[in-house]
Protein backbone atom coordinates (compact mmCIF):
# COMPACT_ATOMS: atom_id res chain seq x y z
CA UNK A 1 0.00 0.00 0.00
CA UNK A 2 1.16 3.54 -0.73
CA UNK A 3 1.46 6.11 2.03
CA UNK A 4 -1.34 8.17 0.51
CA UNK A 5 -3.47 5.02 0.41
CA UNK A 6 -2.74 4.37 4.08
CA UNK A 7 -3.79 7.91 5.01
CA UNK A 8 -6.98 7.58 2.95
CA UNK A 9 -7.85 4.26 4.60
CA UNK A 10 -7.26 5.67 8.09
CA UNK A 11 -9.32 8.76 7.35
CA UNK A 12 -12.17 6.58 6.09
CA UNK A 13 -12.00 4.71 9.41
CA UNK A 14 -11.94 7.98 11.35
CA UNK A 15 -8.61 7.29 13.03
CA UNK A 16 -4.94 8.30 12.83
CA UNK A 17 -2.08 6.23 11.48
CA UNK A 18 0.57 4.86 13.81
CA UNK A 19 4.10 5.39 12.46
CA UNK A 20 6.67 3.20 14.21
CA UNK A 21 10.38 4.04 14.06
CA UNK A 22 13.33 1.64 14.30
CA UNK A 23 16.99 2.17 13.35
CA UNK A 24 18.27 0.05 10.49
CA UNK A 25 20.66 -2.66 11.64
CA UNK A 26 19.74 -2.50 15.34
CA UNK A 27 21.13 -4.60 16.85
CA UNK A 28 21.88 -6.42 13.58
CA UNK A 29 20.47 -6.23 10.07
CA UNK A 30 18.42 -9.41 10.42
CA UNK A 31 17.22 -8.45 13.90
CA UNK A 32 16.04 -5.06 12.68
CA UNK A 33 14.07 -6.67 9.85
CA UNK A 34 12.43 -9.05 12.33
CA UNK A 35 11.58 -6.14 14.64
CA UNK A 36 9.98 -4.06 11.93
CA UNK A 37 7.99 -6.98 10.53
CA UNK A 38 6.74 -7.68 14.06
CA UNK A 39 5.68 -4.05 14.32
CA UNK A 40 3.67 -4.35 11.09
CA UNK A 41 2.08 -7.60 12.25
CA UNK A 42 1.06 -5.99 15.55
CA UNK A 43 -0.94 -3.27 13.77
CA UNK A 44 1.51 -0.41 13.20
CA UNK A 45 0.53 1.23 9.92
CA UNK A 46 3.76 2.78 8.64
CA UNK A 47 7.38 1.91 9.36
CA UNK A 48 9.92 4.70 9.67
CA UNK A 49 13.38 3.24 9.12
CA UNK A 50 16.12 5.41 10.57
CA UNK A 51 19.53 5.42 8.91
CA UNK A 52 22.00 5.23 11.82
CA UNK A 53 24.25 8.26 11.99
CA UNK A 54 27.20 9.06 14.22
CA UNK A 55 26.32 12.70 14.90
CA UNK A 56 22.54 13.11 15.29
CA UNK A 57 21.08 16.49 16.21
CA UNK A 58 17.48 15.49 16.93
CA UNK A 59 17.62 11.99 18.43
CA UNK A 60 17.34 11.46 22.16
CA UNK A 61 19.44 8.99 24.17
CA UNK A 62 17.40 5.86 23.36
CA UNK A 63 17.63 6.26 19.57
CA UNK A 64 21.26 7.38 19.85
CA UNK A 65 22.15 4.24 21.79
CA UNK A 66 20.38 1.97 19.31
CA UNK A 67 22.05 3.71 16.36
CA UNK A 68 25.46 3.41 18.04
CA UNK A 69 24.90 -0.34 18.43
CA UNK A 70 23.92 -0.68 14.78
CA UNK A 71 26.99 1.28 13.64
CA UNK A 72 29.27 -0.75 15.90
CA UNK A 73 27.86 -3.92 14.35
CA UNK A 74 28.75 -2.64 10.89
CA UNK A 75 25.47 -1.53 9.32
CA UNK A 76 25.91 0.39 6.07
CA UNK A 77 23.68 2.42 3.77
CA UNK A 78 23.38 -0.52 1.38
CA UNK A 79 22.13 -2.64 4.27
CA UNK A 80 19.47 -0.02 4.97
CA UNK A 81 18.13 -0.34 1.42
CA UNK A 82 17.98 -4.13 1.86
CA UNK A 83 16.12 -3.70 5.14
CA UNK A 84 13.61 -1.34 3.52
CA UNK A 85 13.03 -3.83 0.71
CA UNK A 86 12.39 -6.67 3.17
CA UNK A 87 10.09 -4.63 5.41
CA UNK A 88 8.09 -3.22 2.48
CA UNK A 89 7.19 -6.81 1.55
CA UNK A 90 5.44 -7.12 4.93
CA UNK A 91 2.68 -4.91 3.55
CA UNK A 92 3.11 -1.52 5.22
CA UNK A 93 4.43 1.68 3.65
CA UNK A 94 8.06 2.36 4.57
CA UNK A 95 9.65 5.80 4.89
CA UNK A 96 13.29 6.58 5.60
CA UNK A 97 14.46 9.11 8.17
CA UNK A 98 18.02 10.27 7.64
CA UNK A 99 20.34 13.13 8.36
CA UNK A 100 21.62 14.81 5.25
CA UNK A 101 25.34 14.07 5.34
CA UNK A 102 25.02 10.36 4.40
CA UNK A 103 22.79 11.27 1.45
CA UNK A 104 25.21 13.89 0.19
CA UNK A 105 28.16 11.52 0.51
CA UNK A 106 26.30 8.76 -1.34
CA UNK A 107 25.18 11.11 -4.09
CA UNK A 108 21.74 12.71 -3.89
CA UNK A 109 20.29 11.38 -7.13
CA UNK A 110 21.82 7.93 -6.65
CA UNK A 111 20.45 7.79 -3.11
CA UNK A 112 16.96 8.73 -4.29
CA UNK A 113 17.18 6.17 -7.10
CA UNK A 114 18.20 3.35 -4.76
CA UNK A 115 15.71 4.38 -2.07
CA UNK A 116 12.88 4.26 -4.59
CA UNK A 117 14.09 0.94 -5.97
CA UNK A 118 14.08 -0.53 -2.45
CA UNK A 119 10.38 0.30 -2.11
CA UNK A 120 10.37 3.31 0.21
CA UNK A 121 7.62 5.86 -0.32
CA UNK A 122 9.76 8.84 0.67
CA UNK A 123 12.17 10.40 3.13
CA UNK A 124 12.14 12.52 6.29
CA UNK A 125 15.07 14.94 6.51
CA UNK A 126 15.32 16.45 10.03
CA UNK A 127 18.40 18.60 9.37
CA UNK A 128 17.60 19.66 5.81
CA UNK A 129 15.46 22.75 5.29
CA UNK A 130 13.67 23.54 2.02
CA UNK A 131 15.87 26.59 1.44
CA UNK A 132 18.90 24.30 1.05
CA UNK A 133 17.16 21.34 -0.56
CA UNK A 134 17.36 22.03 -4.31
CA UNK A 135 19.21 18.77 -5.04
CA UNK A 136 16.76 16.72 -2.99
CA UNK A 137 13.73 18.48 -4.48
CA UNK A 138 14.97 17.57 -7.95
CA UNK A 139 15.92 14.00 -7.06
CA UNK A 140 12.65 13.29 -5.24
CA UNK A 141 10.73 14.58 -8.25
CA UNK A 142 12.80 12.45 -10.63
CA UNK A 143 12.29 9.28 -8.58
CA UNK A 144 8.74 9.98 -7.39
CA UNK A 145 9.47 10.06 -3.69
CA UNK A 146 7.59 11.91 -0.98
CA UNK A 147 9.61 14.48 0.94
CA UNK A 148 8.89 15.31 4.56
CA UNK A 149 10.31 18.41 6.19
CA UNK A 150 9.86 19.37 9.84
CA UNK A 151 8.06 22.23 11.53
CA UNK A 152 8.11 23.01 15.24
CA UNK A 153 6.31 25.23 17.76
CA UNK A 154 8.96 27.90 17.15
CA UNK A 155 8.27 28.03 13.39
CA UNK A 156 6.69 31.26 12.22
CA UNK A 157 3.48 31.13 10.21
CA UNK A 158 5.33 32.20 7.08
CA UNK A 159 7.96 29.51 7.70
CA UNK A 160 5.28 26.86 8.09
CA UNK A 161 3.59 27.93 4.86
CA UNK A 162 6.87 27.85 2.93
CA UNK A 163 7.80 24.44 4.33
CA UNK A 164 4.43 22.92 3.48
CA UNK A 165 4.76 24.03 -0.13
CA UNK A 166 7.86 21.86 -0.42
CA UNK A 167 6.50 18.82 1.45
CA UNK A 168 4.87 15.99 -0.43
CA UNK A 169 2.96 13.16 1.22
CA UNK A 170 2.88 14.57 4.75
CA UNK A 171 4.58 16.96 7.14
CA UNK A 172 6.34 16.10 10.40
CA UNK A 173 5.31 18.30 13.34
CA UNK A 174 7.78 18.09 16.21
CA UNK A 175 5.55 18.54 19.22
CA UNK A 176 8.37 19.35 21.63
CA UNK A 177 11.41 21.55 21.47
CA UNK A 178 14.54 19.46 21.92
CA UNK A 179 15.46 15.85 21.25
CA UNK A 180 13.26 12.79 20.87
CA UNK A 181 12.16 10.48 23.66
CA UNK A 182 9.10 9.01 25.32
CA UNK A 183 7.54 11.35 27.88
CA UNK A 184 5.22 11.14 30.84
CA UNK A 185 2.87 13.58 29.11
CA UNK A 186 2.56 14.74 25.52
CA UNK A 187 3.22 18.34 24.60
CA UNK A 188 0.51 20.92 25.11
CA UNK A 189 2.00 22.84 22.17
CA UNK A 190 1.10 20.12 19.69
CA UNK A 191 -2.61 20.88 19.06
CA UNK A 192 -1.88 24.56 18.45
CA UNK A 193 0.93 23.67 16.03
CA UNK A 194 -1.36 21.31 14.10
CA UNK A 195 -3.99 24.06 13.92
CA UNK A 196 -1.40 26.43 12.46
CA UNK A 197 -0.37 23.85 9.88
CA UNK A 198 -3.95 23.24 8.83
CA UNK A 199 -4.57 26.97 8.58
CA UNK A 200 -1.78 27.09 6.01
CA UNK A 201 -2.77 23.87 4.19
CA UNK A 202 -5.96 22.05 5.13
CA UNK A 203 -5.20 19.00 3.01
CA UNK A 204 -1.69 17.83 3.85
CA UNK A 205 -1.59 15.02 6.44
CA UNK A 206 0.15 15.98 9.67
CA UNK A 207 2.29 13.55 11.65
CA UNK A 208 3.08 14.44 15.26
CA UNK A 209 6.17 13.03 16.92
CA UNK A 210 8.43 13.29 19.95
CA UNK A 211 7.06 11.84 23.13
CA UNK A 212 4.36 9.19 22.65
CA UNK A 213 4.97 6.06 24.73
CA UNK A 214 1.69 4.08 24.87
CA UNK A 215 -1.80 3.62 23.48
CA UNK A 216 -3.38 6.18 25.78
CA UNK A 217 -1.03 8.90 24.54
CA UNK A 218 -1.47 7.68 20.96
CA UNK A 219 -5.21 8.23 21.28
CA UNK A 220 -4.65 11.66 22.82
CA UNK A 221 -2.40 12.78 19.95
CA UNK A 222 -4.47 10.96 17.35
CA UNK A 223 -7.52 13.01 18.26
CA UNK A 224 -6.01 15.92 16.33
CA UNK A 225 -3.14 14.49 14.23
CA UNK A 226 -3.33 12.37 11.09
CA UNK A 227 -0.35 10.26 12.18
CA UNK A 228 1.17 9.50 15.57
CA UNK A 229 4.94 8.90 15.37
CA UNK A 230 6.46 6.58 17.97
CA UNK A 231 10.17 5.80 18.21
CA UNK A 232 11.91 5.66 21.57
CA UNK A 233 9.18 3.66 23.31
CA UNK A 234 9.41 0.91 20.69
CA UNK A 235 13.21 0.90 20.57
CA UNK A 236 13.40 0.64 24.37
CA UNK A 237 11.45 -2.61 24.18
CA UNK A 238 14.32 -4.13 22.19
CA UNK A 239 17.07 -2.48 24.25
CA UNK A 240 15.70 -3.74 27.54
CA UNK A 241 14.75 -7.26 26.43
CA UNK A 242 16.92 -10.16 27.68
CA UNK A 243 16.91 -11.84 24.26
CA UNK A 244 15.60 -11.49 20.71
CA UNK A 245 12.36 -13.43 21.20
CA UNK A 246 11.49 -11.48 24.32
CA UNK A 247 12.18 -8.25 22.44
CA UNK A 248 9.90 -9.25 19.57
CA UNK A 249 7.13 -10.21 21.97
CA UNK A 250 7.48 -6.90 23.80
CA UNK A 251 7.42 -5.00 20.49
CA UNK A 252 4.24 -6.78 19.46
CA UNK A 253 2.66 -5.96 22.82
CA UNK A 254 3.38 -2.24 22.52
CA UNK A 255 2.50 -2.18 18.82
CA UNK A 256 -0.90 -3.69 19.57
CA UNK A 257 -1.45 -1.18 22.39
CA UNK A 258 -0.60 1.72 20.10
CA UNK A 259 -2.86 0.38 17.36
CA UNK A 260 -5.69 -0.08 19.86
CA UNK A 261 -5.22 3.51 21.02
CA UNK A 262 -5.39 4.78 17.44
CA UNK A 263 -8.51 2.76 16.72
CA UNK A 264 -10.23 4.10 19.81
CA UNK A 265 -10.25 7.59 18.29
CA UNK A 266 -13.60 8.67 16.89
CA UNK A 267 -13.80 11.65 14.61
Amino acid sequence: MSLSGAFEKARAEGRPLIVGCMPAGFPTVDDSIASMVAMVESGIDVIEVELPYSDPVMDGPVIQKASDIALANGVRTRDTFRIIEAVAKAGAPVVLMTYWNPVERYGVDAFARDLSAAGATGMITPDLIPDEADAWLAASDAHRLDRTFLVSPSSTDSRIAMTLKHCRGWVYATALMGVTGAREAVSSDAPALVDRIRAADADIPVGVGLGVRDGVQAAEVGAYADAVIVGSALIRRVLEAPDREAGLASLRELGADLAKGARSVRR
